[in-house]
């Protein structure tokens, strides 16, 4: 297998909800198809089964645009919290930071620690008001005083670029890990995660999303724990024993609980985090569901639980890592020709999988592999009904039809974008195939955090943001995050092949962040129109608002 392939995929399938992995280590090991798991495809056909008779049961619930796009706000905190986690937990999350642990130490909880931080963000800054002025989408908040076709058509844009580059990652992960897991041919497992895909959102809307987020989400933690348990309970549940005796087996030594080579290079670092800080922050399919709860006291619960399933599920991931140092790191049978330190059986993106089967046996390996997949099931849905609702509900009903579209009409398209998107990203999973996809991760963080970000905060904090300044931040953001991105290490030379890149870190935030900040803030500054003077008097009844909710649950975005 060419070397060169193998480094991209292996990078590829780390990076799908871990750009930052894609910074670390090339690739953690190859990519191969291996035996037909009857086990984990036995469960993942019970999974599909079931999630099917939500989106029966579903379908016959969502009646309206409300029903289709937020569920009918009707989702509970607790709920709502489980489904964000189960948007944000990815299968590279399991698969990709625990083989970081194993191979790297402490330097993998950094990464995790990189992706919490969001979390407070939203929950004192964003999820009261976003409840407050959302109705679907964000767009609805950063265009509540502006001009609505203008702002809204550079949010819709903003939001598919993210989705649609999240979407493509998780194609390409999909059906590598169906290689990697069930031993099936990479486009069978594109098709039938397009195919169920559109069945769900097409069909159930956001009901239907956030139970299958919730059932992932319950089975991920589920069987994470199972393996953790019983992992650590062959060291006496002792941290102090676990971390000894893997310290004394590892390549790194004491060195494993050190930071290594996240610290080389700060400037990256910098970057990284405040692209998955604030990028977060700024995904269109996790800022929806704050529309799908009961009021903005719910949002503030969704993320409260959300924040809590994360951390958990991290460090669960954290201690499997460690673990796996010495019941798979010293048992031949998990290496080929079985020579410990050699290369691992299917590559090292198996290490959580030969861990469920040394602790488990093949029943919670199969589990454990079904989960992996249906966790991929669940976040592609999510993206798509952004995707779809970006398209239907702020472009075709608010600027082509400028808020004249019948509810019918309107989730209608949304079902037919849903389609199209579905086609869209498994014609893109088939030809990225064979590329390295971290950057388009760091893309949709990087778009996420200089985009959509900036306007959403200012739009929601400060009186002065005119639609000139949101249309100038929103797009600079925009395009300088993607030309950082194409001209840097992770295009410019692993995709297009040049000796050297233009910009010479990988990640684009540091930079295009705080140019989409000057950008929104000098152009509204410098904006003295009559249309101007009225978007900034208009921040008093938008303040309010926000602040109390006040006619929250009835009236749509103006």
């Amino acid at each position: 297998m060419n070397k060169r392939f193998v480094s991209r995929i292996g990078a590829a399938l780390l990076a799908l909800s871990v750009p930052a992995l894609a910074l670390a280590k090339p690739a953690i090991g190859e990519v191969e198809k291996q035996p037909l798991n009857l086990h984990a495809i036995v469960m993942f056909f019970v999974f599909v089964l079931l999630t099917l008779g939500i989106t029966y049961w579903a379908a016959s619930r969502t009646k309206s645009a409300s029903d289709f796009y937020t569920a009918g706000g009707g989702i509970t905190g607790f709920q709502n919290g489980l489904a964000i986690a189960g948007d944000y937990m990815s299968a590279a999350t399991l698969l990709g930071l625990m083989a970081m642990m194993y191979m790297q130490g402490v330097d993998a909880y950094i990464y995790m620690l990189a992706f919490f931080v969001g979390w407070p963000i939203i929950l004192f800054l964003m999820a009261e008001r976003l409840r407050n002025l959302g109705k679907f989408t964000f767009a609805d908040i950063t265009a509540y005083r502006l001009n609505q076709g203008k702002v809204r058509t550079m949010a819709a844009i903003s939001s598919l670029t993210v989705v649609c580059f999240y979407l493509v990652a998780q194609m390409v992960g999909a059906g590598q890990l169906i290689k990697l897991l069930f031993g099936l041919d990479y486009n069978i497992a594109l098709f039938v995660v397009g195919i169920l895909m559109m069945v769900y959102v097409t069909f159930g809307g956001m009901v239907a999303t956030t139970w299958v987020q919730i059932i992932k989400a319950c089975m991920l933690l589920i069987g994470g724990t199972a393996v953790g348990v019983l992992a650590f309970s062959q060291f006496g549940f002792s941290f102090d024993e676990l971390t000894t005796r893997a310290m004394e087996v590892h390549k790194l030594g004491q060195k494993l609980l050190n930071p290594g080579s996240l610290l080389a290079d700060p400037v990256t670092s910098i970057s990284l985090g405040l692209g998955l800080m604030f990028g977060t922050a700024g995904l269109p399919h996790i800022l929806m569901r704050f529309f799908t709860v009961t009021d903005a006291k719910e949002a503030r619960k969704s993320v409260l639980y959300a924040s809590g399933i994360v951390a958990y599920f991290f460090n669960v991931i954290a201690i499997m890592g460690v673990c796996a140092i010495i019941i798979v790191g010293q048992n031949p049978q998990f290496f080929e020709g079985g020579e410990i330190g050699g290369k691992v059986i299917g590559g090292g993106n198996m290490i959580a999988m030969h861990l469920a089967q040394a602790v488990g046996g093949n029943l919670l390996l199969g589990f454990l592999s079904a989960v992996a997949f249906a966790t991929i099931l669940a976040v592609v849905a999510g993206l798509a009904l952004a995707g779809a609702s970006a398209i239907s509900h702020d472009i075709y009903a608010r600027v082509i039809m400028k808020g004249k579209a019948n509810e019918a009409t309107e989730i209608k398209v949304s079902k037919f974008a849903t389609i199209g998107l579905g086609i869209v990203a498994v014609l893109l999973g088939m030809a990225f195939e064979k590329m390295n996809i971290a950057f388009m991760v760091a893309l949709a963080f990087g778009v996420a955090a200089s985009a959509n970000f900036p306007v959403l905060i200012l739009s929601m904090y400060w009186k002065g943001l005119t639609t000139k300044g949101a249309l100038a931040g929103g797009y600079l953001g925009l395009f300088s995050a993607v030309t950082f991105v194409v001209l840097s290490k992770s295009v410019w030379v692993d995709v297009l092949g040049f000796a050297s890149p233009i910009f010479p870190y990988t990640q684009p935030a540091l930079f295009s962040m705080p140019l989409a900040f000057l950008a929104a803030i000098l152009v509204s500054k410098m904006d003295g129109s009559t249309e101007a003077r009225a978007e900034i008097e208009a921040f008093e009844d938008q303040y309010v608002r926000a602040q109390t909710g006040v006619g929250a649950a009835t009236a749509s975005a103006h």
